[in-house]
């Protein structure tokens, strides 16, 4: 993103030194500087809902500070504080699969303790479904960045057909507050404790299982490669539900790692 194109009043607060986030899956561009980042993206429902999220967290759990948010000519630029420490799938973590699992379990316990009383953002299954017919219906699905059982002659046929099997499939839900996203790019740590979480725009309330099976599969991705710089092949993932000292729901991990696919 050619700083010129930075709204002037943001370019006065943040300099010129600064280097490109490549981890992050999203559509966004992010501006990474000494202790500020510059996330660029399109107008829509998430940004603005994100810089709200970020307002009603402050105080509650570890998350950036909206120092600046503006719209311009279509995008909007939210400048927010720097979360301390690395990403957690950093390869000093994912050599120390205890350590990890421990700022994971952290993490994951931090948000589900959350008052949620007060919580007016909604990420339950029906939101989230609503979201994922206009994926669909828009031909907004990215099929080339999906689990390859997922589609296919195993799998389903299109994501019409998914979509139809998740509106029948809906599971139970109990309400805490959910991440959206609770992958390893997502939390941060500092000097082996959890320091922070970013990319907040799909948190809110929602079932515990949406984190449990994102985090799950993120795991299994960062030890086998397909993310991240090498294999970790003597790391368990299913550790985190001893460490959780939970009893895995298959069903519903499956389910909210279906419910991804379109998004």
């Amino acid at each position: 993103m050619d700083i010129i194109q930075i709204p002037n009043r943001i370019k006065k607060i943040i300099g010129t030194d600064y280097t490109i986030d490549q981890i992050g899956m999203s559509s966004a561009s992010v501006l990474l500087f000494q202790d500020k980042v510059l996330k660029i993206r399109e107008i829509d429902e998430e940004s603005r809902r994100e810089v709200q999220i970020m307002e009603w967290l402050k105080g509650k759990i570890p998350v950036p500070e909206v120092l600046y948010y503006e719209e311009h000519e279509e995008k909007s630029y939210l400048l927010m504080s720097k979360i301390s420490g690395k990403m957690v799938c950093e390869e000093n973590y994912m050599k120390n699969p205890e350590q990890l699992l421990s700022i994971l379990t952290e993490g994951l316990t931090m948000l589900w303790q959350t008052d949620i009383s007060d919580c007016t953002f909604d990420s339950s299954i029906e939101k989230k479904l609503e979201m994922a017919t206009r994926q669909v219906h828009l031909g907004l699905v990215d099929l080339d960045n999906v689990e390859p059982e997922t589609f296919g002659e195993e799998g389903f046929k299109d994501p019409e057909e998914l979509l139809d099997w998740l509106v029948q499939n809906k599971p139970k839900e109990e309400y805490v507050l959910s991440h959206g996203d609770f992958c390893l790019p997502n939390i941060f740590a500092n000097h082996g404790k959890l320091s922070g979480f970013i990319d907040l725009s799909k948190m809110g309330y929602a079932d515990k299982y949406q984190d449990i099976a994102l985090c799950y599969r993120s795991l299994k991705h960062n030890i086998d490669g397909k993310y991240g710089s090498g294999t970790w092949e003597i790391f368990d993932p299913n550790i985190l539900f001893d460490i959780l000292k939970i009893t895995p729901d298959w069903d519903k991990i499956k389910y909210y790692i279906l419910l991804d696919e379109l998004f």
